[in-house]
């Protein structure tokens, strides 16, 4: 076929947009044809072609079997414009199932040409490939090509928006799930840097996210700063991103532009949230969609977590409660149950147990003695050594203790029936109630019991005066895998530095 039955006509020149970006990235348009001039020709009139301030890359290929080695090096080709007969007849249908079938790629738009339409029906092509258009030859002008691109280019970037919303709705749900996992605010905030990272295929740059804790009546913005990629200088952020803060705080809607993103979210109890991320390069509107999504998803997330973290706060307060009423009425200082709450948190962590875990042995850990407020004065106070059948009616105090808590539902009061029945087994099996020894004690058990001992030998008792030190380190390394868990002995020994400083923070 010669070049002469490639019409064009005025409209084949063309000159540069002054909006083309040199900088972007061009549209990749591969050209199948065994025939070279098609080749020159096609290049000459898209010379200056260009999409929504892209130019164009064109790729060469002059047999099917070049055309799938180049569609494999270069996976994000926009758009083929294949020749029907090539090497073989049917050479270009046959690519056409290669790329869809077996390379599997759905986005590139194919546009099938050929010089003899005789050979392949055009009705037959149509129904039985997946092509987006077919042309003869003779009836394609420049203007015409062009069309062509600009219909085959579109439609290439709809399914490519398409796809990323997909792939970027998927990562918001994935997200979703691991903030539902999140027990901390800590975790929490971890946790948004990597998400937003992920989201947007970003190395943790400049991400920022703020919980603001003003009210509607405040008039000043607050901010307590939940998670940075970048060191927070004295706890406040950099002047241009707070005066951008106060804008939205304002407007009470997000920001968009293509430097940054700025979510705003307002929660039922009136607080605000903001998501602040720059990348260092243009923020596509993609982005800014997928983190519109992602700032809702983190202020709700962010509000549940507190209001978890309230409620355990409101545990933690009445298991400090509890314990510190059997405390004094056992003439003891409520710092003990405090004290041990802290030795046993550092103990589980320590012994390698997961955070959530370690929380839930810390809240539950001042409910242990809760048994003796069923023991009476005469025998929970007795300022000497207690007879053979005292001593029977205090070691109730265990049972008792898991009686009162056993039936709830909450898991720190179920935690806290275990460690109320267990505190006082030993790791030989000579402890009471029920004699359990080594790994049959539940190991909150285990590590209240270390704990419970370590402060009680150290404090002022009705019946005794504290321990030196030397004394307590002592009799800790003798009941090491006789009394207490040998590892749990070892990580206090190990660490006493870490646990005199809890003592210290919360003296009798």
């Amino acid at each position: 076929m010669s070049s002469n039955d490639f019409l064009f006509n005025d409209d084949a020149a063309d000159t540069i947009s002054p909006h083309t970006d040199s900088n972007a990235v061009p549209w990749q348009v591969l050209v199948v044809d065994d025939d070279e001039s098609i080749h020159q020709i096609t290049s000459l009139v898209l010379n200056n072609f260009e999409f929504e301030q892209r130019p164009l890359q064109l790729l060469h290929a002059k047999s099917a079997r070049e055309a799938q080695q180049l569609i494999e090096q270069h996976p994000d080709i926009a758009l083929a414009i294949i020749d029907v007969v090539m090497e073989t007849q049917h050479a270009g249908l046959e690519l056409v199932k290669t790329i869809r079938q077996h390379i599997k790629n759905q986005r590139m738009r194919l546009i099938l040409r050929t010089g003899q339409p005789g050979e392949a029906p055009e009705e037959h092509v149509i129904r039985d490939y997946d092509i987006n258009d077919y042309k003869n030859k003779t009836e394609v002008t420049a203007i015409k090509l062009k069309t062509m691109l600009y219909a085959g280019l579109r439609s290439y970037r709809d399914i490519c928006f398409i796809e990323q919303h997909r792939v970027g709705l998927e990562k918001i749900i994935g997200c979703t799930t691991s903030f539902l996992r999140c027990s901390t605010l800590r975790e929490f905030a971890s946790l948004i840097l990597g998400q937003v990272a992920f989201l947007l295929g970003l190395e943790r740059e400049q991400i920022y996210c703020c919980a603001a804790i003003n009210n509607a009546q405040q008039d000043q913005l607050m901010l307590d700063i939940i998670a940075s990629s970048n060191p927070v200088k004295g706890g406040t952020l950099p002047d241009d991103i707070v005066a951008k803060m106060q804008q939205v705080q304002r407007d009470k809607h997000s920001y968009y532009a293509d430097d940054c993103f700025i979510g705003y979210f307002s929660t039922q109890n009136g607080s605000e949230n903001f998501l602040y991320v720059s990348k260092g390069s243009k923020l596509e509107q993609t982005d800014h969609q997928l983190l519109s999504y992602f700032s809702h998803n983190i202020a709700i997330a962010y509000e549940n977590i507190r209001l978890r973290e309230l409620m355990r706060e409101s545990q933690r307060e009445l298991a400090y409660i509890l314990g510190e009423a059997v405390e004094k009425r056992s003439k003891e200082t409520g710092s003990h149950v405090k004290r041990v709450a802290n030795y046993s948190y550092l103990l589980a962590i320590h012994y390698g147990l997961t955070e959530y875990e370690a929380e839930k042995i810390k809240l539950a850990s001042p409910l242990h003695d809760l048994g003796k407020i069923a023991i009476l004065d005469h025998i929970l106070n007795k300022p000497g050594k207690h007879d053979a059948a005292e001593w029977a009616i205090m070691q109730q105090h265990a049972e008792l203790g898991y009686q009162i808590l056993q039936h709830s539902t909450n898991e720190i009061m179920q935690m806290g029936a275990i460690i109320a029945h267990q505190h006082h087994e030993k790791w030989n099996g000579k402890g009471y109630p029920q004699g359990l020894a080594k790994d049959d004690i539940h190991i909150a058990g285990r590590i209240t019991a270390l704990a419970d001992v370590f402060d009680a030998l150290g404090s002022d008792r009705c019946y005794k005066k504290a321990w030196p030190l030397p004394d307590i380190i002592e009799l800790i390394r003798q009941e090491r895998g006789q009394q207490f868990d040998p590892a749990l002995a070892d990580i206090l020994l190990n660490n006493l530095d870490d646990f005199l400083a809890i003592r210290d923070a919360y003296p009798d």
